[in-house]
């Protein structure tokens, strides 16, 4: 029974790695090279909570966007009040992202066997079943204190402003990269991720005194015998937490992990009957092990998609990500029938429930993604894609997609932006004075788009939201957009770099020029953000971030509109 419940979870934690509910969706952080930090909130904007050093801004280049501010004033409130809700669901989504790996790491070789070592221990020499309960819970705590520690540690060693840097940042999205495919290499039995044994001996022979010390250095051994099995999956926890930008992140990430991970020791405790209905420990845990290697290696591709729109690299285009997908998912329903085996791996005579259940998933999901590569939408996961632009090969491109430049004019940086990052069937302004140049001339409102390469919710509003025929209709016949990426690396020509009168740094690249413009004039930093002005720039409705209700963004962009017929 309590297999099958493991196991149940386990699929939880496969399901929400290749969603961007838990890791993506929920907060997206974009910042430039120069330091410039961003991310997106699900729902709504947040506004700017701090501003690095090398922050570069660009004064706003139609000041009529400042001196309206009965109209800003409105948008600043809305979005003040749900920043901190947007917080809240971004800690949330840590907390439970680490709450899923850490039942997930109870089903290590590491950790299973010694449950029921370890319940049995303080059951037996306690000497009374009330003391024993309150020993086994104390344990669970200097767990729980231990891997607190560890992320306060690494948000202390950091701070937050470092974390959040860490989300495009190249260099370290590729590290990132490297890191997770070390991780699977580790998981897959090519090595083992082990801790000094001179320390780990140290810690253990402490763990034989009485009383809480010898409590608290039992709960740290374990912490360091099992790091082989949990060190992958607490740096993938970790670094998913940082990339989130929160503050707390790290610490909260492993409030859940070891919540979790303590849970356990007391229940048994409590019910040490229930340690009957365990599993026996066999060939069914580095099977565990090896499925986490399989989500690590897919886990990485995201990083390096990072790395590959904001530079250009034009490696990972959306049909070689996904191939890369369908292959690494094949394999692993492969293995899980058996089909694939590892040199540490034990004869698998017949296949479980669990076991089949988890292939018919992983299958399924496989033959899901296979129309992709010829230009379905996927919405279900195209937030976790690169963007639909980048596929070169698309079946629907004869139907949806609009001409390169449907007004006849060629667009400032449409070079660079329209044939990868713009969604097919739009014909949007890179550039935000062209784009007020145009509402001039055809007499329509501006929606402005604060957008990124590695933006996922940007991607998911696209997918699921800007597709809609409603939604589409009103974008391109009632209004001029200008799609406006803040974590773009292109530099800009040497005569329009500048210094910032809003953050007194010099301005090198697009991302920055679009960036420090959305921070000075509407006082965000997170994307997706959509603003409505008019030709002189002036806000006509209160801003709104991401809101995945159709209906909703219908409304919103409506009031738009008549908020500007309203002005005539």
């Amino acid at each position: 029974m309590l297999k099958n419940i493991f196991t149940l979870l386990f699929i939880a934690f496969f399901s929400l790695s290749l969603t961007t509910t838990t890791f993506a969706s929920v907060q997206d952080s974009l910042t430039s090279t120069e330091g410039l930090q961003f991310e997106s909130s699900p729902d709504t904007s947040t506004t700017v909570e701090a501003i690095p050093e090398d922050l570069n801004f660009t004064a706003s280049p139609d000041t009529t966007i400042s001196q309206d501010s009965s109209k800003i004033a409105p948008a600043k409130t809305a979005l003040s009040s749900d920043s901190q809700e947007a917080g809240k669901k971004s800690l949330w989504s840590i907390f439970i992202a680490g709450l899923v790996g850490g039942f997930a790491a109870l089903l290590m070789p590491c950790i299973f066997p010694m449950l029921p070592l370890t319940v049995s221990y303080f059951t037996k020499q306690a000497g009374s079943r009330a003391s024993g309960i309150s020993k086994a819970l104390l344990y669970g705590l200097f767990i729980i204190v231990i891997y607190v520690a560890l992320g306060m540690i690494i948000t202390i060693a950091f701070g937050s402003d470092a974390l959040n840097a860490l989300s495009t940042n190249g260099v370290f999205n590729f590290l990132f990269f490297l890191l997770l495919v070390v991780f699977a290499a580790s998981f897959f039995g090519a090595f083992e991720i082990t801790l000094p044994s001179s320390f780990v001996n140290k810690m253990d022979a402490k763990s034989d005194k009485g009383g809480l010390v010898g409590l608290f250095f039992m709960a740290f051994s374990l912490s360091l015998v099992s790091f082989s099995c949990t060190g992958p999956i607490i740096g993938t926890l970790l670094v998913e937490a940082a990339s989130k930008g929160e503050r707390l992140g790290p610490a909260v990430g492993m409030l859940g992990f070891s919540i979790a991970l303590a849970i356990p020791f007391g229940l048994f405790a409590m019910f040490p009957s229930m340690l009957k209905s365990l599993p026996k420990s066999g060939g069914w845990l580095n099977s565990v092990k090896v499925v986490l290697g399989f989500l690590e290696l897919a886990l990485a591709l995201k990083f390096l998609s990072n790395v590959d729109l904001a530079y250009h690299w034009n490696w990972l285009d959306r049909e070689v990500f996904l191939s890369l997908w369908i292959a690494i998912f094949s394999m692993m329903g492969l293995y899980l029938i058996g089909k694939i085996k590892f040199s540490h791996d034990s004869e698998l005579k017949f296949l479980s429930v669990p076991r089949t259940i988890l292939a018919i998933i992983v299958f399924s999901f496989v033959v899901y993604m296979v129309p992709g590569l010829w230009g379905a939408p996927l919405k279900s996961i195209s937030a976790f894609l690169p963007p639909s632009a980048t596929q070169d090969f698309d079946l629907s491109a004869g139907i949806a997609a609009a001409p390169a430049h449907t007004d006849g004019k060629v667009k400032k940086y449409a070079e660079i932006f329209h044939e990868r990052g713009t969604p097919k069937g739009f014909d949007p302004y890179y550039d935000y004075e062209e784009a007020l140049a145009a509402s001039k001339e055809q007499n329509k409102p501006v929606l402005i788009d604060f957008t990124g390469w590695n933006c996922v919710n940007c991607r998911k509003m696209e997918a699921n939201v800007w597709t809609d025929p409603a939604v589409a209709k009103l974008l391109k016949e009632e209004f001029i957009m200008a799609e406006l990426f803040v974590d773009d690396k292109t530099e800009l020509p040497a005569n329009e770099q500048f210094v910032s009168k809003y953050s007194g740094k010099k301005i090198k690249t697009i991302g920055n020029k679009n960036s420090d413009f959305q921070a000075s004039a509407f006082d965000s930093n997170s994307q997706p953000l959509y603003v409505i002005v008019d030709a002189s720039g002036a806000v006509l409705v209160p801003k709104t971030g991401a809101n995945y209700n159709i209906s909703e963004y219908i409304s919103f962009l409506q009031s738009g509109i008549d908020a500007f017929k309203a002005k005539k």
